[in-house]
C-alpha cells in the first residue's frame, strides 16, 4: 500500500527525525552533526519524506560535475514497503545528472529490487565494502544519456 508524504528538501528542523532514522536504519550511522554539515555544501541533495510532520524517510545524494552519488536511502522500519523510498528515488532524479549511482549491501533483496524497479543495473561488487557485519557491496547505476 503506497502512501502519500511531502517531499522536500532537508532543512535544519528535518535534523532529529532524520539523525533518527539514520539510528534506526544503519550499522554505523551519520551523526546528526554530519547530518548538519550537508546543509551548507553545495553538492549536497537531501531530502525527506515526511508524513504529519515528521520525516519517515530521507534521501542523500552529492552531485559532481553532472554526476550523482547516492550517500544513503533510509525509511523507518514501520513505514517500508510502502512506496517512500520509491517516491524519494524519483524525486531526486529530477536533478540534472549523466547518471546516478550507490552501494548496496549484496543481501540487500528488498533493496536491489527497488533500484532494478527505478532503472538502476548492477554494474559491478565492492568486495568487503561493509562491516558490522562484512559484507561485499553490489555498485548499481542509472544512466540519463547514453554512454559512448
Amino acid at each position: 500500500m503506497h502512501i502519500d508524504v511531502t517531499v522536500e528538501k532537508m532543512n535544519e528542523s528535518h535534523l532529529d527525525d532524520v539523525a533518527k532514522i539514520e539510528n534506526a536504519c544503519f550499522a554505523h550511522p551519520w551523526s546528526r552533526k554530519d547530518l548538519e554539515a550537508q546543509l551548507n555544501i553545495d553538492t549536497s541533495h537531501f531530502i525527506v519524506a515526511s508524513l504529519n510532520g515528521r520525516a519517515v524517510g530521507y534521501m542523500g545524494l552529492q552531485i559532481f560535475s553532472g554526476e550523482g552519488y547516492v550517500t544513503n536511502v533510509a525509511v523507518l522500519p514501520e513505514y517500508r514497503r510502502r512506496g517512500i523510498a520509491e517516491t524519494l528515488i524519483a524525486a531526486q532524479m529530477k536533478n540534472d545528472m549523466r547518471f546516478i549511482t550507490l552501494e548496496v549491501r549484496k543481501s540487500n533483496a528488498a533493496a536491489i529490487a527497488l533500484y532494478e524497479k527505478s532503472g538502476f543495473e548492477n554494474v559491478g561488487i565492492r568486495p568487503k565494502f561493509y562491516t558490522d557485519p562484512t559484507e561485499d557491496a553490489v555498485i548499481m547505476t542509472k544512466y540519463f544519456e547514453e554512454q559512448l
